[in-house]
């Protein structure tokens, strides 16, 4: 594939910090139309990822948000091939990764921008398969 994170990527990234609560992420999550944020220290880095999925369990809107994300934030460097995000996507089973260059957020990518780029059709094959070496023909 040709096509890096970079092209795909959501540039416009809400990010919470550890100390928010399940209601204010709750809140920003249904505002922005997102189901996953990067959750940042204090110098903006990423330390984890909050999802709709974290909070389905009942937790009351002011529990911290640091005592419930996963401190496993994935990231991927922008320039890095669209191919890598869905390896390690699938690998781990997220469907989020968060963009970053030289360590600052610049992006986050989903399972649904990968999906958007097949149906887009934007992508090369290798090898494509020629008339002559077909399964079947002999």
């Amino acid at each position: 594939m040709n096509t890096t994170v970079n092209d795909i990527m959501v540039r416009s990234v809400v990010t919470v910090s550890a100390g928010a609560t399940v209601g204010s992420v709750r809140d920003t999550m249904l505002e922005q139309g997102v189901h996953a944020l990067p959750v940042t220290d204090e110098t903006g880095h990423p330390v984890g990822m909050i999802t709709a999925n974290d909070l389905l369990e009942n937790f009351p809107d002011d529990t911290l948000i640091a005592r419930i994300v996963d401190p496993k934030v994935y990231v991927i460097p922008r320039y890095e091939g669209t191919h890598i995000a869905a390896r390690i996507m699938r690998n781990h089973k997220i469907h989020h990764l968060v963009v970053t260059d030289e360590g600052v957020i610049v992006g986050i990518v989903s399972s649904f921008d990968l999906l958007k780029l097949v149906e887009d059709h934007r992508f090369t094959m290798k090898n494509p398969p020629s008339q002559g070496n077909r399964r079947g023909k002999g």
